[in-house]
């Protein structure tokens, strides 16, 4: 793996023409996806600004130029108009104010139907590398791009520690008041939610106070990515909680949870109705954000990154890594969350190919199961052995995948085997392949579980237990790995 000294990692890109050579490059990895948002070159990691406006879906994510690696963060720029053809547009925000000197970090987006906002991490640091973070914001100008507010809303409280960031704004309406969720760290290092409020989106912002979760005030060491929206009358909160180990999650300290409850905006407030549960059951799912200005009071979209801090992937070698999920509706059913891919996607599915054992390289599966325990063993070798094993076990009614067969293997350490809960079994699974992912949605979206995957020439096949029935269907493209910087 590459040793990237500081000066390398927070380059300042000049030129496009500096990295058009890597694009070229990266653009013949035999891992590129095809219908999935990915990095024009280098590394993309948490979603930004993701919101419709004016009938056209914006999404942006952290991206770092030069390679595989965190180091100068920009958001750049992708849009739709059906949540699943998506078009380059090139850097939204650049690192380029003494707010931001060493990155445009995460933050979200929101449009009043004639504005577009964005709302972002200032990450400054001093000449003794001490950070500082701004919550900045930006409004799109009339040539379609992000321009910059000379001067930040609001900076760091000195009663938290400098982890303040991934501003999230939404509207109350029955107060008439706009809030900003910042993902924070005590300072005893515990995870919380700083709020901030105002009557105008840019400006007036004042302190609120930290929100309030009951149960859950030593919960993790930091929560990234706080999103709250509400869904058919009742709230869902889904943050990604750092530096804690959970039950399940292997050596994972990096999470995606969600909790269903209710929100109380006058006393900040957030009472959940039971336990907290994971967003995604996969290896890779992190910093999930939702869209604002969705317009369904019955439905949110969200999108997450495909990857983990921390962790390391087989194209690191190639200089570029990681992706977005597919766009997914989010819906609350009797109390539970249902997660399905955007109706959309049947855009690209197309007909069904012979089941004969082999899988293409990108593919979407429907797979149905009939009564007791069942397997199901995606990039295998030829004779049935390697690959990313299923086993579902009717007995304790869960689910595990364990990805150690496969000839590419990674992240060794955090874990290789993982185990869902299915607690009324396992009747039907939707599976979307693309290259080097894949994305399980389990009994029509009661769970779901997201993997990075890179199989070799050798490992296009599968096999299944008898009381599995497949229906494997090709997929066309929808994005493209245009050059737009």
């Amino acid at each position: 793996m590459r040793e990237w000294t500081l000066e390398e990692r927070y380059r300042v890109l000049q030129d496009a023409e500096e990295i058009r050579g890597l694009h070229e490059k990266i653009c013949k990895s035999v891992y590129r996806q095809t219908y999935h948002v990915q990095p024009v070159t280098g590394l993309s990691s948490d979603p930004n600004g993701f919101t419709c406006h004016k009938g056209k879906w914006h999404l942006f994510y952290q991206w770092c130029p030069w390679g595989a690696v965190h180091g100068l963060k920009y958001w750049y720029h992708v849009t739709s108009t059906d949540l699943v053809h998506w078009t380059n547009e090139g850097v939204g925000l650049k690192p380029d104010t003494f707010y931001d000197n060493k990155g445009t970090h995460s933050g979200s987006a929101i449009s009043d139907g004639e504005e577009l906002y964005f709302f972002y991490t200032g990450n400054h640091r001093d000449e003794n590398w001490v950070r500082t973070p701004y919550t900045c914001a930006a409004y799109l100008d009339a040539e379609g791009k992000p321009k910059k507010l000379p001067e930040p809303l609001f900076g760091p409280r000195p009663d938290y520690s400098e982890h303040q960031r991934d501003p999230k704004v939404v509207y109350n309406e029955k107060n008439s008041t706009y809030y900003i969720f910042i993902g924070a760290q005590t300072l005893d290092k515990k995870g919380t939610v700083l709020i901030y409020s105002s009557k105008e989106l840019l400006s007036g912002w004042s302190f609120a106070g930290q929100l309030h979760v009951p149960g859950y005030e030593s919960f993790g060491g930091m929560w990234e990515c706080p999103y709250i929206v509400n869904i058919s009358g009742r709230d869902l909160l889904i943050f990604s909680p750092q530096y804690t180990k959970l039950p399940g999650r292997a050596e994972s300290t990096n999470h995606n949870v969600y909790m269903i409850g209710t929100m109380d905006y006058d006393t900040l407030t957030f009472t959940p109705d039971g336990e907290y549960h994971y967003l995604d059951y996969g290896f890779d799912f992190y910093a999930a954000q939702g869209a604002s200005n969705v317009g369904d009071p019955d439905k949110a979209i969200l999108i997450s990154w495909i990857g983990l801090p921390d962790n390391h992937y087989p194209t690191e070698e190639e200089d570029w890594e990681g992706s977005m999920t597919l766009a997914r509706e989010l819906r609350i059913k009797d109390g539970r969350l249902l997660q399905t891919p955007v109706e959309s996607i049947s855009s690209i599915i197309g007909e069904e190919l012979p089941a004969d054992g082999t899988l293409p390289a990108a593919c979407a599966v429907e797979v149905n199961v009939s009564a007791g325990d069942a397997d199901l063993n995606l990039f295998t070798r030829a004779d049935g052995s390697g690959g990313m094993r299923l086993h579902y076990s009717d007995a304790e009614k869960t689910c595990t995948v364990d990805r150690s067969g496969m000839n590419k293997r990674f992240n060794e350490k955090v874990g290789e085997v993982l185990t869902m809960p299915l607690p009324d079994g396992l009747s039907s699974i939707r599976i979307f392949i693309d290259r080097s992912s894949v994305e399980y949605f389990f009994n029509d979206g009661e769970a779901t579980f997201t993997s990075h995957c890179y199989p070799t020439e050798e490992e296009f096949n599968y096999t299944a237990s008898d009381n599995v029935s497949l229906k494997i269907r090709s997929i066309r493209p929808s994005v493209r790995d245009d050059f737009a910087v």
